[in-house]
């Protein structure tokens, strides 16, 4: 049966994952579009700019990898490192939340000459957890001073061993109502088992009516699809006037690209008072103690949201000084 055949929608929306597939070369991808997801989570921090780009492409990548996920696993992409930035830390609930969160040196983020020098060296870590009785994976990659795209190649070429293309581009729009962040993602992967090409959802170019299409072997496909991808500018990932579906046919029209139901993505925490009620509850009174602050009470701030909540001491046993 094949795939209905419709014309690409111009409309350009925000905060989506975007599944596709060009059947015809054995590929498939996801492509992401952040615009008020990422500038929410970004605002709650109010990190240095180079450290919020940064923390933007961590982001977009977890939700690249994470996205495949059902809708109770949870993904987790965790960098340790020697650079101005010695942690990124990035969770995405399935199917659709994201929370980030950086640690970094200021004064040695202010001397880094790249985007690339604030990484440095040491390991990055996908933890995967597929949620019901199914068994945790983590995947390690080291960090070698190339930045995050680089880490993700070396991770698909060493660990997966499947042909992966990634791409994540990052930056601000300026209008009237002020500066925001966006951010886009791409990932490409050659899935021979896809099976044999079929007919796209959109038209595979000029060609006349019923030509038959041109079927190429399994690596020529992968080159192909590699080189098309490689096309893609990072003003084209985070573009606002430019919708995702056009992107894609931009790439892929040649070969015929088809596109699935897209997933919408938010900036949204998993913290919340009764989780850190529980968290004070485990703690013997003699420590909780010691978090009382000078105005008598318990105050516990979220790392991810900057949310901060307060607690009465009496509440655990012990009087306020």
């Amino acid at each position: 049966m094949s795939a209905p055949v419709r014309t690409v929608s111009a409309e350009a929306v925000d905060d989506i994952v975007l599944p596709f597939a060009v059947e015809g070369l054995s590929t498939r991808g996801r492509l992401v579009r952040l615009g008020p997801a990422i500038h929410a989570v970004l605002e709650r921090h109010g990190y240095p700019e180079p450290v919020s780009k940064l923390l933007a492409e961590a982001a977009t990548l977890a939700i690249l990898l994470g996205s495949t996920l059902k809708e109770e696993g949870r993904f987790q992409l965790q960098t340790k490192s020697d650079g101005p930035v010695s942690m990124l830390l990035v969770d995405f609930d399935a199917p659709s939340n994201v929370r980030a969160l950086a640690r970094f040196d200021r004064a040695r983020v202010a001397r880094a000459a790249s985007g690339d020098d604030l990484v440095g060296h040491g390991h990055l870590a996908f933890t995967i957890d597929p949620g019901g009785d199914l068994s945790r994976y983590q995947g390690v990659v080291a960090l070698e001073g190339l930045g995050l795209e680089a880490a993700a190649h070396s991770y698909f070429e060493r660990s997966e061993q499947i042909p992966t293309l990634v791409r994540l581009a990052v930056g601000e729009t300026v209008t009237a109502a002020g500066r925001s962040w966006r951010a886009g993602g791409l990932i490409v992967q050659h899935l021979p088992s896809a099976g044999p090409g079929r007919r796209a959802d959109f038209h595979p170019g000029d060609a006349p009516e019923g030509t038959e299409p041109h079927r190429l072997d399994e690596d020529d496909a992968w080159t192909e699809a590699k080189a098309l991808a490689s096309t893609t500018e990072a003003h084209e990932l985070i573009d606002p006037t430019l919708s995702a579906e056009r992107l894609l046919f931009r790439l892929f029209n040649e070969r015929g690209v088809r596109v699935f139901e897209p997933t919408r993505l938010a900036a949204q925490c998993r913290c919340s008072a009764e989780g850190v009620d529980a968290m004070l509850r485990s703690f013997p009174p003699e420590e909780i103690a010691h978090m009382v602050g000078d105005d008598g009470m318990i105050g516990v701030t979220c790392e991810f949201c900057s949310t901060k909540r307060v607690f009465n001491p009496a509440d655990y046993g012990v009087s306020s000084p």
